[in-house]
């Protein structure tokens, strides 16, 4: 199946999480993205471990972190700090559309690969730049993390249950979702240089993703004047809609409109409840949250969890069980689909996540495995006109690995 990016060239100058996230996108795509890394250390997320893949191989060995983003890529281990690496990133860039990276605001300029210098090279080239604040503003110099932005964004004072301490989530979600960001603004300058022949620099900021994140808590805020507070696993605009315990272990029920919520009482034994006004809208519900959530507790504790979620998939009342993550993996629903994947690497098997896209049922993801370091360096600096004595002094000199 061709897929939608053949033909588009991306360099990686990325690390860790959103770049990469966007980068492995882009690839699954049909990109081909060709990653930078320090040709010693490599990207940080490389030993981020344990687990490790391939822990007993002192050259396989690598984070699981590191293989979550960088599927699909080729790496090209190369010193931007030297003269002779800043100059093959340029000839690089030169013939690339898209450039990814995430250094500090104006690290790039100190070596002249900023996007401004590069554009000069090629103005048809997208520059993305993901920082933790954006290119301007009194806090553009600081380093982001995504921990300390979902602190600030708002993100982790809606986490956590009331009395608790706020929480942040499992996963950096904060910087999956730059990523995605980042991926829409490259897309969307492609598509206008098809019609200016120009590119764009586009700018994504971890906190302006996350606030732009908060979705219906920002505008319950806006609209009501008033912070939101935080209900743990409870919705805040929808009754009932939250974790409930059972006899051994717990479901999430999430009953979104009038209709499921009748047939909910129903099943429950008390019909009464959606003619009731305290309760027969969703409105009245939230109001009377702290009578209702108590009631629906006390009766989904006397039975199994699973043969509750059979009575409410019975009655088509929107529920599911709180899985594990190797529980996920093992849902039918979730291999019907094709979710886990194996990537061959020589004769090492790299477990992965599939690209959630389709397009004409075919899945969007990249059969390349993660590359080990400078993989690829000999072949993409060949291709750009370099002997093997070239690369065997740039070798020797530290310059690229």
């Amino acid at each position: 199946m061709s897929r939608p990016l053949e033909g588009i060239t991306v360099l990686d100058m990325s690390r860790v999480l959103a770049g990469p996230w966007a980068g492995q996108l882009l690839a699954d795509l049909g990109a081909r993205v060709i990653k930078i890394e320090h040709p010693e250390r490599g990207d940080d997320t490389r030993g981020w471990g344990p687990p490790w893949l391939a822990e007993d191989d002192e050259t396989e060995r690598v984070a699981a972190y590191f293989l979550c983003a960088n599927r699909g890529k080729q790496s090209l281990a190369v010193d931007v700090a030297s003269e002779r690496g800043q100059a093959l990133i340029r000839q690089l860039a030169a013939g690339a559309d898209v450039m990814l990276e995430n250094f500090k605001v104006g690290g790039l300029a100190k070596y002249g690969l900023d996007y401004a210098s590069l554009k000069a090279l090629n103005p048809r080239l997208i520059g993305c730049s993901i920082t933790g604040f954006g290119q301007d503003g009194p806090y553009a110099h600081r380093a982001g993390y995504d921990f300390m932005i979902q602190a600030m964004g708002g993100l982790m004072s809606i986490g956590g249950e009331p009395d608790g301490m706020p929480m942040k989530t499992g996963v950096a979600i904060t910087d999956v979702m730059t990523g995605l960001y980042a991926t829409i603004g490259v897309l969307s300058a492609l598509h206008e240089r098809e019609r200016t022949g120009q590119g764009r620099h586009v700018d994504v900021a971890l906190l302006d993703v996350q606030v732009a994140a908060l979705a219906n808590q920002a505008l319950n805020a806006l609209v009501g004047g008033v912070s939101p507070e935080r209900h743990g696993n409870a919705h805040p605009n929808i009754v009932p809609y939250q974790a409930f315990a059972c006899a051994d272990g717990h479901l999430v029920l999430t009953v979104g409109n009038d209709a499921q919520f009748s047939r909910l009482a129903e099943l429950l034994g008390h019909p009464e409840w959606a003619l009731d006004p305290a309760y027969a809208t969703n409105a009245a519900r939230v109001g009377s949250r702290a009578e209702l959530v108590p009631l629906i507790q006390a009766i989904f504790l006397t039975r199994r969890r699973d043969e509750w979620l059979a009575e409410l998939e019975k009655r088509g009342i929107p529920a599911g069980p709180i899985n594990t993550i190797a529980e996920v993996f093992d849902d039918p629903q979730v291999k019907h689909r094709g979710m886990q994947r194996t990537l061959q690497r020589g004769d090492l098997e790299v477990p992965q996540v599939a690209c959630p896209l389709r397009f004409d049922n075919e899945p969007a993801l990249s059969e390349v495995a993660p590359p080990r370091l400078g993989q690829d360096s000999d072949a993409i600096l060949a291709e750009m006109g370099l002997t093997v004595e070239d690369i065997a002094r740039l070798r020797r000199e530290g310059i690229v690995r």
